[in-house]
């Protein structure tokens, strides 16, 4: 199933467009909300998006590393096991609880926990969806 770093490349950048799409364009505006950034002016929000860059550099990195472990874990499965069930369950098993975990003990407002742990943790259940896809395609 593993076979070169053009697939982890690809799966990569997939889950990068998704990750916009998700939260700009799906839920920006709620995502906005919870974080504040419906309340601050303008100017803040324009200095807080340029700062975001180096950010998002960071989480290419780490979408590029999860991919890659990912591919390297799809290539040690047995052929009874396939990509999307492998995903599915290492989703539910470690990321989905890491972020439940991090929304709630990350400051996040009471009314707000719940929607971000679906957001958040449904770009996540999407992103692995996405990466068993394109890396069991290629």
């Amino acid at each position: 199933m593993f076979s070169n770093f053009t697939s982890i490349f690809v799966a990569t950048l997939a889950q990068f467009i998704l990750s916009f799409i998700w939260y700009t364009f799906l839920f920006g505006d709620l995502w906005g909300k919870i974080h504040g950034f419906d309340r601050k002016s303008k100017k803040e929000q324009e200095s807080m998006q340029k700062e975001m860059f180096p950010l998002l550099a960071v989480q290419m990195l780490m979408t590029f590393v999860t991919t890659t472990v990912l591919a390297l874990f799809f290539a040690e499965l047995p052929s009874t096991w396939h990509a999307y069930g492998a995903a599915g369950w290492l989703w539910l098993g470690f990321v989905a609880p890491t972020q439940v975990a991090s929304v709630i003990f990350g400051g996040t407002e009471n009314k707000w926990v719940t929607r971000k742990i679906l957001v958040m943790s449904g770009a996540s259940l999407v992103n692995f969806m996405t990466a068993a896809f394109v890396l069991s395609s290629m």
